[in-house]
């Protein structure tokens, strides 16, 4: 498979994730195994200390680990989450999150999948999150 028929495949699909728009979330970067999404942390996606919620930062790193798995599978595939797991590691404060997902194995039916976020603040990173999960392929739904 060509870079462009992954790469393609991967910002349509995440064209048609309301979700993502509604988080502000765009794809930095994707190769084969790997996605990198980010989005701002904005008022809207923060908890009662004034961080970014635990859900903010789950969905970008789901999202990120699915699309690495997607960039291994054929066309005519989607994939689904069928177990993800998230260690926080610290609180969510900064300008914007940064999650790079990865693609550990991908199988016909199962993908291991990994992804770290990141707080970002001026350019300097921090590690907020580790998630580790299973992905499933289903059809693709144009």
């Amino acid at each position: 498979m060509q870079e462009h028929d992954f790469a393609k495949r991967v910002r349509d699909s995440f064209a048609r994730q309301s979700m993502m728009e509604t988080l502000g979330a765009r794809i930095v970067s994707v190769a084969p195994g790997r996605c990198e999404i980010a989005a701002p942390i904005l008022p809207g996606a923060c908890q009662q200390h004034g961080v970014g919620h635990a859900a903010l930062t789950f969905a970008l790193g789901d999202t990120a680990a699915g699309y690495a798995a997607l960039t291994m599978l054929p066309p005519g595939c989607e994939v689904m989450t069928a177990e993800i797991k998230i260690n926080l590691l610290a609180p969510a404060a900064g300008d914007r999150l940064i999650a790079r997902g990865e693609a550990v194995k991908t199988g016909r039916r199962l993908s291991v999948v990994r992804a770290e976020v990141f707080a970002e603040t001026g350019g300097t990173e921090k590690l907020i999150a580790l998630l580790q999960g299973t992905m499933i392929p289903v059809p693709d739904s144009p």
